[in-house]
């Protein structure tokens, strides 16, 4: 697994463990914190081996595959993943996202790894004509560099499969949200958060004097931007059922695509609002402009996944706020544990 010490990698680990897969990550520790393996390890009592390797650097990529000369499947994570910054340093992102999938996949065909399950996002959809969306929705452009590199990616990832016949899964992430329901990991965004929970949470612990809406004058009921939030547990889940799918070749197809979200469009301000009702904190908020890269509306329509899959997100929207609510609480107790800054300080 590629990103294991990541936000989905690292409760996608602990899922496939509980489901009797054997693991080791590759994890270079730019964007995440090695601490969260202490978590993993405290959830599941196994020892999770990381390779702290850019993906970018092929040598070093390939050396990982001809030490581990058994693996079965890969999964990959590994990406830069905020919009915001990817509008700003477009080339960081395509320099960085695409050469660590080419890589990867030299390396399939090198050591033959029958499974590749690629980390997607439903920003391939761009901005849809229709909602919900499902996975013949035709994609419009990408609204920043990063749903691009999304885009790119899957349809290197296809066709690779068409070329090598290898099997390959396609995940369309929607939102991710929430924290495993042992509150040992979690979220853990490096410095300014730029999805909404993680604002919403650090707004209402303090490390943020107030948080924006950005726009609510969208035509949407309440005039905010529509999301499909998922629990994260949900989406790491998925990926047991993908590789299952894959090891029983249940698809005639090479490169099967599926959407993760619950099929439930959100408004941002009807997230505030389950998060205020849960957490009992009124939120410090202020509507501010519209931001560049953000999609107007969109969920999933997630009926290819519940069928094919056997996938059922299991969630509320309520039960989402409020892990993610006590796992940003755990963060402040554990301040020193997990950023070694003084809480007083942050």
């Amino acid at each position: 697994m590629t990103g294991g010490c990541g936000y989905i990698g690292s409760h996608t680990i602990v899922d496939l463990i509980e489901n009797g897969f054997d693991i080791i990550s590759v994890d270079n520790i730019s964007r995440s914190n090695p601490r969260i393996f202490e978590g993993i390890e405290k959830i599941t009592d196994r020892k999770i081996k990381n390779y702290k390797v850019d993906l970018c650097n092929f040598d070093d990529t390939f050396a990982i595959f001809q030490e581990n000369n058994d693996i079965q499947g890969i999964i990959h994570f590994a990406a830069y993943k905020q919009v915001g910054e990817s509008v700003q340093k477009p080339l960081m992102y395509f320099e960085n996202n695409l050469n660590s999938v080419i890589n990867l996949l030299k390396c399939v065909q090198e050591f033959n790894i029958p499974y590749f399950v690629f980390s997607s996002s439903c920003t391939v959809y761009g901005n849809p004509d229709h909602i919900p969306v499902t996975e013949t929705t035709p994609p419009k452009p990408a609204e920043s560099p990063y749903g691009y590199t999304k885009q790119m990616g899957e349809q290197i990832i296809n066709e690779f499969a068409k070329s090598t016949g290898i099997h390959c899964i396609l995940l369309r992430y929607f939102n991710p949200v929430g924290a495993h329901p042992s509150i040992r990991i979690g979220e853990m965004p490096i410095g300014q958060p730029q999805n909404l929970v993680p604002a919403i949470t650090q707004t209402a612990i303090g490390k943020l004097a107030k948080m924006y809406v950005y726009g609510n004058d969208y035509e949407t009921r309440d005039g905010s931007c529509i999301r499909d939030f998922v629990h994260v547990s949900d989406i790491a889940h998925a990926h047991t059922l993908a590789l299952a799918f894959l090891q029983k070749q249940k698809s005639p197809n090479l490169c099967d695509v599926f959407n993760l979200g619950t099929g439930n469009g959100v408004t941002v301000l009807e997230a505030i609002h389950s998060f205020e009702k849960v957490s009992g904190v009124k939120l410090n908020y202020e509507i501010g402009p519209r931001r560049n890269g953000d999609v107007v509306a969109i969920y999933a329509n997630n009926d290819l996944a519940k069928t094919k899959l056997g996938w059922e997100p299991q969630y509320s929207l309520d039960e989402m706020m409020r892990t993610a609510w006590e796992w940003e609480k755990r963060l402040k107790a554990d301040d020193t544990i997990f950023t070694g800054i003084p809480a007083d300080l942050n």
